[in-house]
């Protein structure tokens, strides 16, 4: 059996992908997460849609996880009367709060607080940094600026602050509305958008909680101040998402690329999921092929060791969905094959808190230095298959559990493939011959190969796993 592929892929719900016949394509192509962005569209369009998914995965068999993607606050100016206004460098031009439709001179502000967030002498960046403007002067209802890079400015784009330091709080009135329906429709993951501090994530988490649900909690690193405080949005979060649009226009774009290194690396030693997104292969909006250096931008990341990889225009309103997916699961696959594994300087200094941990370190130490084929983990909740993945072995991990919600978020964990699995022995030894035998049966070993279990007593326990066995296939049948 080929080894399946360690990073996953997520993909973006859209007017390009929302058919079943297209997402069953998607699916079959590699997708392992969809993600419903809710900047757009209904709660009953996002419901539907969803239903749609898991109606999708049932029938192929896959276990697919939901990522709702909340909007955050709306930071973007208002509108202008044609559409559109073309900007020149050194002209003059004014955010105004009370300018309901704008012109060539002035526009105004969904974001009513940016004339308290800025100054004069502040740089202002619009459309992702496609148009810069110097703030010369602030009243209480006007931003006065002088254009510095021109181009054209359409309605409802966005605005950002260079340095960061905007006071829009992270939740909004929508989200905490929009919280409710991806708990009705049990979202597997929340993205928060913008988040400064844990305490946005905290609050997030609280209310996903209070509606009922237990959805993974993704923090989205797209504002200046969340770099200074990433490890204390880590400790307050499941994961985080390398949001490298906004990111790039907050920090400047040449920083970016050692900043996803850096937060790659910085959740994963604190047991932490992460996504990189934006851009990844943004020619395939309108190009059947991506470009050379898309292809390498994917390929860094799965190297970087990312748990996944996000499409976002690309599926949900590009050409070519389809194919999109199957390029980017075929340059993961490639980059995965090439990654080097070199685990014993990870396992220097170690400690840990709780058993599970030490069997998961131990399972990852041992399938490094034998020719392990798989290592099975029986979980409940995923913990345990979680830790494993922190580190790369290179050895597929197969996390075999009856719980659905487990199996759909560990479709976002890099390297753990989970496997629908209904026990039937209630002692020890039975139910490993049970594993042997599934493993088996979907091709996945064969007579004579070493396989790694883990497992804990009593059986069914969550975070129990407390046994480690090396078991080679056939032996004992």
């Amino acid at each position: 059996m080929t080894i399946p592929r360690a990073t996953k892929i997520v993909a973006t719900l859209g007017p390009a992908s929302s058919d079943a016949a297209v997402l069953e394509r998607m699916i079959l192509s590699g997708v392992n997460v969809v993600r419903v962005n809710f900047s757009h569209g209904t709660a009953d369009e996002h419901t539907g849609v969803v239903e749609r998914v898991r109606e999708v995965a049932v029938r192929l068999g896959r276990d697919i996880g939901v990522l709702a993607d909340l909007q955050g606050p709306k930071i973007r100016i208002g509108k202008f009367a044609n559409g559109k206004v073309a900007l020149v460098e050194g002209d003059r031009f004014t955010f105004d709060l009370d300018c309901e439709l704008g012109d060539e001179s002035r526009v105004g502000l969904d974001y009513k607080d940016l004339v308290h967030d800025v100054k004069s002498g502040d740089t202002l960046l619009l459309n992702d940094g496609r148009m810069i403007m110097r703030v010369e002067r602030v009243s209480d209802r006007t931003i006065e600026c002088t254009v510095t890079l021109g181009g054209i400015l359409s309605n409802r784009k966005g605005i950002n602050r260079q340095g960061g330091g905007l006071s829009a709080p992270a939740l909004t009135a929508k989200d905490m509305d929009d919280i409710k329906t991806a708990v009705r429709f049990e979202a597997d993951f929340v993205a928060v958008s913008f988040p400064k501090n844990a305490s946005d994530m905290y609050m997030a988490r609280e209310l996903v909680r209070a509606a009922g649900g237990r959805a993974l909690m993704i923090a989205k690193i797209e504002r200046y101040e969340a770099i200074g405080n990433l490890e204390e949005i880590l400790k307050a979060s499941d994961g985080i998402m390398v949001a490298r649009g906004d990111l790039a226009v907050e920090v400047g774009d040449a920083a970016v690329p050692a900043l996803q290194k850096r937060m790659i690396r910085l959740a994963k030693d604190h047991n932490k999921l992460t996504i990189t997104a934006t851009q990844m292969m943004e020619s395939m909006i309108e190009s059947p092929v991506p470009t050379r250096a898309e292809v390498s931008d994917v390929a860094n990341a799965v190297l970087d060791g990312t748990d996944a990889v996000m499409l976002s225009a690309e599926t949900a309103a590009g050409k070519y969905p389809v194919e999109t997916v199957t390029a980017m699961a075929r340059v993961c696959d490639e980059a995965d094959r090439s990654g080097s594994f070199a685990l014993d300087t990870e396992f220097l200094n170690r400690t840990f808190g709780r058993i599970d941990q030490a069997v998961a370190m131990a399972a990852l130490f041992t399938a490094a230095h034998m020719k392990i084929k798989a290592i099975a983990a029986l979980t409940q909740s995923g913990s345990t298959a979680l830790w494993m993945s922190r580190l790369d072995s290179g050895v597929p991990i197969y996390a075999l559990t009856p719980e659905e919600s487990s199996r759909r978020r560990m479709s976002l964990y890099r390297e753990v493939h989970p496997v629908l699995m209904t026990y039937k022995a209630h002692d020890r030894e039975n139910l490993l011959l049970e594993v042997e035998a599934k493993l088996v049966e979907l091709g996945i070993v064969e007579k004579g190969d070493l396989v790694l279990m883990t497992i804990g007593t009593p059986i069914g326990k969550s975070g129990g796993t407390n046994t480690l066995q090396i078991v080679r296939v056939g032996e004992r049948a």
